[in-house]
């Protein structure tokens, strides 16, 4: 059983940066392709990046395209997601999910999650 810990959130004014983090215990970080989601009040929970096992496909949300940029580090086993302009509808809680898939990592579910971290964006 994988485990995953999200940090880097918080509450910040809108036009700020934040920068999510998300470990994951284990060996096979490096076969995952992996995805940040978010939960925004009211909301269903949604696919916000995702990135596969070595780092050369991404996707993104189109709200936050050009703003928002996902990457990972499989010496260190984990995945980041850099924020920049962030928006008031930006706060939500973010979670970070693996998956092993062969498929486009648009399509990622996510088979383990971390627990969230809120991020709060005011104006």
């Amino acid at each position: 059983q994988e485990q995953l810990v999200e940090s880097g959130g918080g509450s910040v004014q809108a036009g700020d940066s934040l920068r999510l983090s998300c470990v994951v215990s284990g060996r096979a970080f490096s076969s995952y392709a992996m995805g940040w989601f978010r939960q925004r009040p009211r909301k269903e929970r949604e696919l916000v990046a995702a990135i596969s096992w070595n780092g050369g496909t991404t996707h993104y949300a189109d709200s936050v395209k050009g703003r928002f940029t996902i990457s990972r580090d499989n010496a260190k086993n984990t995945v980041y997601l850099q924020m920049d302009s962030l928006k008031r509808e930006d706060t939500a809680v973010y979670y970070c999910a693996a998956e092993f898939t062969t498929g486009h990592v648009a399509g990622i579910r996510g088979d383990y999650w971390g627990q969230g971290t809120q991020v709060t964006v005011s104006s």
